[in-house]
């Protein structure tokens, strides 16, 4: 026994197959494959690739977490204006989920400000209580804490509300900003139109006195203009300028709905832009390094213009690439429509990627901080496929959680003469790091294998189980071979199969994994992914026209070992040091379903990762 399953824990997965096979088998096949791709390719073949993994898989080095931060971009700002006291601030609206976006302008500000010993405020930006719910305050605060940063403290944009409002008043004095009556339209046409066909012309109202403009200003605090009826405008260049931003950008407007502010109820019926509270929180609040994207390169002169203006401290902004993801969407707009449709089950389905959703897919947070620091931090919009995300997520869970066997689609196989077998108890290595542990499984007469592993007939490049063929059972110290088999009239589905053991001596070409009766049920939901293209919005039809109908398939008796108790009471799964400190959640129990994907257990169920 303990000389077969020696050799089992060399094995190797074949990936087109996904079958355990010899390394020798696994090399005669990638070269036949490489040979027979070649010649349909009719180009001159190269010389085989060596083996992917010899022996036991080894753990890549510990990837720096701070690379990012001691060279290129981050570390040419901090140089710019070097600080023994950084300070950085993530800004979020609390108006949606964070997505995985999101993830990167977490890791870029908390990370900055922790490599240079400063800190990180979290500011909400609640200017706008017509888009602002409750939920999504706490739902930020959570992924944060998930992604295991701690703000210094948690501030609003509304705790500068009186600040902003008498720095405006400030403004209006200099003769810096004044009342707009003009529409939209209007609007729209002082600053050259749609395309910039026109000629670019002053506001009438820009040339009213200060004793004007802080009147109307007064009014519209005291709630006496409707909504769109005034605008406080700040008096910039819209002539000379060539930056949109310097166009005399709006600095307080009426809510269109007026909603009551979530904190601040209804003490105030006009609320700050963005474009004129952000840089003013930022210079409050003492904020040294605004790290925000690129779209906001243009709005660095209005932040600079504006703290120049009224001679307060000037934080320095300054823009890395935003990460883009291929292959889904991620607009609030858009995910609200998949959610209200039903083509999803909530914000935090698995198939989504805001940050709920990459968590109750199981995905851990260390997994993200690996993949951005990977990607490191340029100017450039980095635009990366989900697939390059998932093979960076498999490759941090590869070496970090335990392996279970899961059969997705059991059928019972009978073996007629385990005889000494049946009753022992068999190890079961959780990795093929031995510090990982063990568990151990009963051999059972009855045992259950994946319907995939099974064919009615033979074939010369199927090496599975088929009659009167021959294949190995991971951890098992003989092979199986498959002499008869039962399936249902009606559907022509293979119900039960009978084996005998194969004691010839002969090495199976292939092992698959199995487990044995009185297995726990479970059912196991496998994702893929939502959409077909690679750019749903582009989609004739719009996304919802892209919405791939097999993303989520079920499997309601799919049948996983003993082991699962054993992960659940150790768990969390991965134990990195990223994650120590977070408490366990149900979505920590993560695993690798040997031959068939990585899971996690949450509500109940397996969800594929």
């Amino acid at each position: 026994m303990e000389a077969a399953t020696e050799g089992i824990a060399k094995l190797q997965l074949d990936p087109e197959t996904g079958e355990m096979v010899s390394k020798n088998e696994l090399k005669k096949r990638l070269q036949k494959r490489a040979k027979k791709a070649a010649k349909a390719a009719d180009t001159t073949p190269k010389p085989p690739k060596p083996a992917a993994t010899t022996g036991q898989a080894q753990p890549a080095p510990a990837a720096d977490v701070d690379a990012m931060f001691k060279r290129g971009f981050l570390a040419d700002v901090y140089n710019e204006r070097p600080s023994t006291t950084v300070r950085t601030r993530f800004p979020p609206e609390p108006n949606g989920f964070l997505h995985l976006g999101h993830a990167k302008a977490i890791c870029v500000n908390f990370g900055f400000a922790r490599f240079r010993n400063g800190e990180c405020i979290l500011r909400f930006d609640d200017t706008n209580p017509d888009a602002e719910e409750a939920v999504y305050f706490q739902a930020i605060e959570d992924m944060v804490a998930w992604l295991g940063f701690k703000p210094v403290q948690v501030t609003y944009s509304s705790d500068n509300f009186q600040k902003l409002y008498d720095l405006a008043e400030d403004l209006i004095r200099r003769g810096r900003a004044y009342v707009c009556h003009c529409t939209d339209v209007d609007i729209k046409k002082q600053r050259g139109g749609e395309n910039g066909e026109l000629p670019r012309y002053s506001c009438s109202h820009a040339d009213q006195d200060a004793e004007t403009n802080m009147s109307k200003f007064h009014d519209m605090r005291d709630g006496k203009y409707e909504p769109g009826a005034a605008v406080l405008r700040m008096k910039q260049d819209i002539l000379g300028s060539g930056n949109p931003q310097m166009w005399d950008l709006a600095a307080y407007r009426i809510p269109k709905n007026r909603t009551p502010h979530f904190r601040t109820l209804d003490k105030w019926t006009i609320y700050p832009t963005y474009d004129f509270a952000h840089c003013l929180c930022d210079s409050i609040e003492g904020v040294t390094h605004s790290l925000c994207t690129t779209e906001f390169v243009t709005a660095r002169e209005s932040y600079d213009w504006l703290t120049k203006i009224l001679e307060v401290y000037e934080p320095m902004q300054r823009e890395y690439g935003r990460l883009n993801v291929e292959g889904t969407i991620m607009s609030k707009r858009a995910l609200r429509k998949l959610v209200e449709s039903g083509i999803v089950r909530g914000w935090d389905d698995p198939r989504l990627y805001t940050l709920i959703a990459i968590r109750r897919r199981g995905i851990p947070p260390g997994a993200i901080l690996s993949f951005i620091n990977e990607l490191g931090v340029t100017t450039a919009l980095t635009r990366i496929q989900i697939t390059r995300f998932e093979q960076s997520v498999r490759r941090y869970l590869e070496t970090t959680v335990p392996r279970l066997f899961l059969v997705l689609e059991p059928v019972r196989v009978v073996i007629q003469d385990l005889d000494e077998l049946e009753g022992q108890e068999l190890e079961m290595p959780l990795s093929k790091d031995p510090a990982m542990g063990s568990y151990k499984v009963k051999m059972t007469k009855t045992v259950y294998i994946d319907a995939s592993d099974f064919r009615k007939e033979a074939h010369k490049d199927f090496f599975r189980l088929a009659p009167d063929t021959s294949v190995g059972l991971l951890q098992v110290p003989h092979p199986i071979k498959a002499v008869s088999f039962k399936e249902d009239e009606t559907t022509g589905r293979v119900t039960e199969i009978t084996a005998t053991l194969d004691k010839s001596g002969q090495k199976p070409k292939a092992y698959i994994h199995w487990v044995p009766e009185g297995s726990r049920s479970v059912t196991a939901r496998v994702y893929r992914p939502l959409f077909k293209s690679l750019d749903p919005s582009a989609v004739e039809g719009g996304f919802l026209a892209d919405v791939n109908p097999d993303s989520e398939t079920v499997y309601s008796d799919a049948l996983i070992n003993s082991g699962f108790d054993e992960i659940r009471k150790t768990a969390p799964w991965p134990k990195r040091k990223e994650e120590e400190s977070l408490p366990a959640g149900p979505e920590d129990v993560r695993f690798q379903a040997t031959r068939v994907s990585y899971f996690v257990s949450y509500c109940r169920y397996p969800c594929h990762t």
